[in-house]
């Protein structure tokens, strides 16, 4: 009995010593994920030491004027510059925190004059007083703030790096669905140049007796929705130029169309347990759990008593003149035990919030990695389906032109009607808008891809 006590009592000593700090210490989450994305094929994994896998992931597709957009951004993005405030907010939080392990002090000077009994002469009183204070943080919760503080403060930095990302492909998305319809909108100039001609044909021809009225009337048809199309895509392509100049961080770019359209590389997506590491957002989670479990610590430090020392030095007199004097000299030193005895179960409660708050971080930290995992998922899909659909969309519209090609000339030998040579182009155009539709999404998907592994997906499949 004896010798359980003395363990108890050399316990507690040791706890109070060695400032123990109460709450469950932080074990980092470890989900388990698959080995491998269902979707990934032939991809191999990208290691650390690739030299292509971390920094500017979207020169892969090879635009010089995407890269200075990019850098533009870098610069000038508002959204940018509001995660740097809230990460630089997030560091002076943290600094607020460690502030508590040091002590405090102060000092004041006054000068009284007044009547401290009734019937006495007023009298002055002059003092000068420095006090120091130093809360001992015995039960860990100022440990625990700081640890809440630390997590929250690297949550921030994940959120800056995933705002920044973010803005990157807002940016990249925006530039290259604009270079393809831009590219889509000269193409439909072109056909609709062409169906004028045609047009032209036609009145000749009815003119001369050898067509008829409604072949005018479906040449007239067919060109004026080659005009709609041409004019739809023109406001495509406006509002796409001012999406980049709003991604930019500027009220308007001077664009330049590219000769070619970018590449659309074949990216590796490497393996699920990266995704832990390089996506920020799931960085950021996960600090958002760390420091969620931290103030659970905090909550429960409260159920103990807090132990101050303070302490005073200073001088009291009639006058200033010769206050600072030994006759004058004030002091006080000495321990201060505060406890809560009641409070209506206030402290259980923050208890149970804490852990409440403890548990929907570890949640919303699992939902992110499943709607992660599928994001990568769904972008390998559309990468390999979305390059052999695009492969077919070219085929169809080689197809639909050779058939534009073999109506006009049966329709020139009058061996077929107008109506041929109209569904003819028709099934051009369609072909055309179908396969920039697919190159589109390719691009989307491709960008998709790299922000959904954390914008460090840069290293193309061989």
């Amino acid at each position: 009995m004896k010798i359980g006590m003395q363990r108890a009592g050399l316990a507690g000593m040791a706890c109070l010593l060695g400032a123990c700090a109460v709450g469950p210490d932080y074990v980092p989450l470890r989900p388990g994920l698959p080995a491998h994305y269902a979707g990934a094929g032939q991809w191999v994994a990208v290691s650390a030491t690739d030299p292509l896998e971390r920094g500017d992931w979207w020169r892969v597709f090879g635009d010089a004027q995407l890269d200075r957009l990019m850098q533009q951004m870098a610069t000038q993005s508002p959204a940018i510059a509001q995660a740097e405030a809230q990460y630089r907010a997030a560091e002076a939080e943290l600094r607020l925190a460690q502030a508590a392990f040091w002590p405090s002090a102060e000092v004041t000077a006054a000068r009284l004059r007044g009547v401290s009994q009734p019937g006495t002469a007023a009298a002055t009183q002059a003092t000068v007083t420095g006090t120091a204070s130093w809360e001992a943080d015995v039960w860990g919760s100022v440990r625990r703030s700081v640890e809440s503080g630390q997590a929250q403060a690297e949550a921030s930095a994940a959120l800056l790096e995933a705002a920044r990302l973010s803005a990157q492909v807002q940016l990249a998305n925006a530039y290259l669905l604009w270079v393809v319809a831009s590219f889509q909108q000269r193409q439909l100039q072109v056909s609709e140049q062409a169906l004028e001609q045609a047009l032209r044909i036609a009145r000749n021809q009815y003119a001369a007796g050898t067509a008829a009225a409604a072949d005018v009337e479906l040449a007239v048809s067919q060109w004026e929705t080659a005009r709609a199309a041409r004019l739809d895509k023109q406001l495509t392509v406006a509002q796409l130029e001012h999406a980049l100049a709003t991604a930019s961080g500027v009220f308007r770019l001077e664009l330049v169309l590219p000769a070619a359209l970018p590449d659309v590389p074949v990216l590796d997506a490497g393996v699920p347990s990266t995704l832990l590491t390089r996506r920020p957002d799931i960085r950021a989670a996960e600090k958002n759990v760390a420091a969620a479990n931290a103030r659970i610590g905090v909550a429960q430090a409260a159920f103990f008593p807090s132990l101050t020392l303070n302490a005073s030095v200073g001088y009291r007199g009639s006058s200033f003149a010769h206050l600072l004097t030994v006759p004058n000299r004030i002091w006080s030193i000495g321990p201060e035990v505060l406890a809560t005895l009641l409070d209506g179960g206030a402290r259980r409660a923050q208890v149970d919030v804490a852990s409440a708050n403890y548990q929907g971080a570890v949640a919303a930290y699992q939902q992110m990695v499943l709607a992660a995992f599928q994001a990568v998922e769904d972008n390998l899909s559309a990468q390999a389906i979305l390059a052999e659909e695009e492969n077919r969309q070219q085929a169809a519209l080689n197809a639909a032109r050779r058939a534009e090609q073999i109506a006009g000339n049966q329709y020139q030998a009058g061996t077929v009607g107008y109506l041929t040579v109209l569904n003819a182009q028709n099934q051009r155009i369609q072909a055309e808008n179908a396969l920039w539709n697919s190159r589109g999404r390719r691009y989307q998907a491709t960008v998709g891809l790299i922000a959904s592994v954390g914008g460090q997906l840069v290293q193309p499949v061989s």
